[in-house]
């Protein structure tokens, strides 16, 4: 199984507990050994998936990772558009980062969004 295949499992495998879920039950699952998980959890830590918890534990992921689908209409769209854009002029290297992550998620939504131009200082989060 490809490493980022056993990424994806993992998360599906903590999204459906409702309990703390042991290594070894994951690695079973997944047929790899404990050390695998141990070192896949720690890479999707620090990829900052909301995985917590610790060995001899068990492992947890934070409810509403992945949200729902949310439907916008044109104007709430180019209002997170605009949200966006001021997030992004404040300095913040991971703000920058998650808002072009969350404007390249709207702009694969709602392609009609993009004729929106903000200001033209600070920095463009358009995704053409």
């Amino acid at each position: 199984m490809a490493k980022t295949s056993r990424f994806f499992e993992i998360i599906q495998i903590l999204r459906a507990a409702d309990t703390p879920v042991m290594a070894k039950e994951i690695a079973r699952e997944l047929e790899v050994s404990k050390r695998t998980i141990y070192r896949d959890i720690a890479t999707l830590q620090a990829m900052r998936t909301p995985i917590h918890g610790e060995a001899g534990v068990g492992y947890i992921i934070r409810g509403g990772y992945d949200l729902p689908p949310i439907n916008f209409d044109q104007e709430e769209a180019e209002a997170i558009t605009v949200g966006l854009s001021m997030v992004a002029r404040t300095g913040d290297t991971d703000l920058l980062k998650a808002a072009k992550r969350a404007a390249r998620k709207l702009h694969d939504a709602a392609p009609a969004v993009d004729h929106l131009l903000t200001s033209s200082w600070g920095c463009s989060l358009r995704m053409q």
